[in-house]
C-alpha cells in the first residue's frame, strides 16, 4: 500500500516538474526511474511529450528497455532514433547490440554492425565484447572469432566474451586454445574467464578437464570458486551422469546451494531417470518454477508412474502455478515470426503444416523414431507422437525451409530450452536436406 501511495506521489511530481522545467538532466533522471520501476507506460509518454530530446534521453530508453528484457520495443526505439536524425553513441550501440545478442536475430544484429561502422564508431574493449557476444548468440562463431582476432585485446573482456561464446556453441577445445593463447599473452584470468571454460567442458562432457581448471583457477589464479562456478561442476557432473558425485558436491559446497544448482541436478535426474535424487532436489529448491514441477512430472511420466505425475500436476494447480508456454521464432525479411505447439494463427498455416507432414514422413523413413516418453500424458503411442510432431521448434523449422532456398541457414530461437526430441528430429532434417539449421534456447546454441 505504502509503495502505491510513494509511485502515485512521484507522478504527481513528475507531472509538476514536466509542467515548470525543460532541464533535460532532470527529465532524463525521471525518465531513468520510471523505468527502473517498470513504468513503462509514463516513462514513454514523458518521453514522446519532451520538447526537445538528447543522445542521452535516446539511450536512457533504450538501455531501460533492454535491462528489463523488452528488446523488440529497445530495437523499435532505436530504428526511430535513428529516422530522427539523432547521432549515436558508443552506449547507444552497446545497449543495442546487448539488445540484438539477447534476441539471436542475426538480420538486425548485421544492421546494427553495419550501421556502427558507416558512424566510425571507434571500438573499445566494451564494444568489442559485445559484438562478439552478440554474433557468438546469433550463430555466428566464426564472425565473433573474426572480430576477436582483429581488435586489440588489451582487456579481460574480449577474452571472455570469445571463450563463453565458444561455450555456448559447444566447442570446449576451441575454448580451452583461447584460455592457453591468454595465458601466453600474459592476459590474467579472472572468475568469468573460468566460468566460461567450465560451462565449454560442461557441454561438451568434458568431465577430466572440468576438474582440472576447478582446481586450477584456485591453485596458480587464487581465483576462488563463486556458486557459479560450483553451479557449472554441478551441470558437468550431471549431464556426464555423475549425479552421486554431483550431489556430494553440492553438499560440500562452503556456501548456501541456490536453486539454480537444484534445478541443474533436477534437469540430470529428468534425464537419467533418477526419482529419488529429483525429490531431494525438488525438495531443496526454495523458489519453484512452472519447470520445476514439469522436470519432476516428466521423470514420474517417463517411468509409467501416472498417479505420482498427477500428484505433482495438482500441487502445480493448488499453488497456482502455470507452466510457462513454449515459443518458437524465425527470422525472415527483418521480421520475428513466433509459433506455439499446435499454433494456426500464421498466415502460411496451411503451407506450414503440408511441408511439416512431408517432413515428418521423410524423417521417419529414415529412421527417426519419436521419443515419447518425453509427452506428460497418459495416452496412445499413437497420440503421444501427434503431441510431439506440433511443437513450436517443427512449425518454427517447417516455415524457415518453406522462405528460404536450398543450402540456406535456418536459425530459430525459443524462449525454452530445445525439446530432446526436436533436436534430435532437426539433425535429422538437416541430413536429409544437407542444410544448416541453429536451434538457439535457453540452453547452448546448436547447429544440427
Amino acid at each position: 500500500m505504502c509503495i502505491a501511495i510513494a509511485v502515485v506521489l512521484f507522478i504527481k511530481l513528475l507531472v509538476k516538474v514536466f509542467c515548470w522545467s525543460n532541464d533535460l538532466v532532470e527529465l532524463n533522471m525521471i525518465i531513468d526511474k520510471l523505468l527502473r520501476m517498470e513504468n513503462y507506460r509514463v516513462a514513454k509518454m514523458v518521453f514522446n511529450k519532451m520538447p526537445s530530446r538528447d543522445v542521452v534521453t535516446w539511450n536512457t530508453m533504450i538501455g531501460g528497455y533492454v535491462r528489463k528484457a523488452r528488446f523488440e520495443e529497445a530495437l523499435r526505439l532505436f530504428r526511430f532514433m535513428i529516422k530522427s536524425n539523432v547521432e549515436p553513441d558508443k552506449f547507444t550501440f552497446a545497449s543495442v547490440i546487448n539488445g540484438c545478442a539477447k534476441l539471436g536475430a542475426l538480420k538486425h544484429a548485421q544492421w546494427v554492425h553495419e550501421l556502427l561502422i558507416e558512424k566510425r564508431i571507434e571500438l573499445n574493449f566494451i564494444l568489442s565484447s559485445a559484438l562478439i557476444d552478440m554474433y557468438s548468440k546469433c550463430s555466428k562463431i566464426q564472425t565473433a572469432k573474426e572480430i576477436f582476432d582483429g581488435v586489440q585485446r588489451n582487456n579481460v573482456c574480449i577474452w571472455n566474451a570469445m571463450i563463453s561464446g565458444f561455450a555456448v556453441h559447444g566447442l570446449a577445445l576451441d575454448a580451452i586454445k583461447v584460455f592457453t593463447k591468454m595465458e601466453v599473452e600474459n592476459v590474467l584470468p579472472d572468475s568469468i574467464t573460468f566460468l566460461g571454460i567450465l560451462t565449454a567442458c560442461s557441454h561438451c562432457g568434458l568431465v577430466k578437464e572440468g576438474r582440472k581448471y576447478f582446481e586450477l583457477m584456485r591453485s596458480r589464479y587464487s581465483v576462488q570458486p563463486h556458486i557459479e562456478h560450483y553451479g557449472a561442476m554441478v551441470d558437468l557432473l550431471g549431464r556426464a551422469g555423475l549425479l552421486e558425485e554431483a550431489f556430494s558436491m553440492i553438499k560440500s559446497m562452503p556456501m548456501e546451494p541456490d536453486f539454480v544448482i537444484w534445478r541443474a541436478l533436477l534437469g540430470a535426474c529428468r534425464t537419467y531417470k533418477q526419482p529419488k535424487l529429483g525429490e531431494a532436489a525438488m525438495a531443496n529448491i526454495s523458489r519453484l518454477r512452472s519447470g520445476d514441477y514439469v522436470l519432476l512430472s516428466n521423470i514420474y511420466c517417463s517411468q509409467k508412474r501416472w498417479d505420482t505425475a498427477q500428484g505433482v500436476w495438482e500441487m502445480m494447480k493448488k499453488k497456482g502455478v502455470r507452466k510457462v508456454r513454449g515459443k518458437s521464432c524465425f527470422e525472415w525479411a527483418g521480421v520475428l515470426h513466433p509459433f506455439k505447439a499446435g499454433d494456426r494463427s500464421h498466415p502460411e498455416t496451411e503451407a506450414i503444416y503440408k511441408m511439416l507432414e512431408g517432413l515428418i514422413q521423410r524423417t521417419k523413413l529414415a529412421g527417426y523414431v519419436p521419443t515419447t516418453d518425453l509427452v506428460t500424458m497418459d495416452v496412445s503411442e499413437e497420440e503421444k507422437e501427434g503431441n510431439l510432431y506440433h511443437h513450436s521448434e517443427k512449425l518454427a523449422l517447417a516455415y524457415g525451409i518453406l522462405k528460404t532456398t536450398s543450402g540456406s541457414e535456418v536459425r530459430i530461437s525459443k524462449n525454452l530450452r530445445i525439446c530432446y526430441d526436436c533436436h534430435n528430429w532437426i539433425k535429422m532434417v538437416s541430413r536429409l536436406f544437407k542444410q544448416s539449421y541453429y536451434c538457439k534456447g535457453s540452453d547452448p546454441v546448436s547447429p544440427v
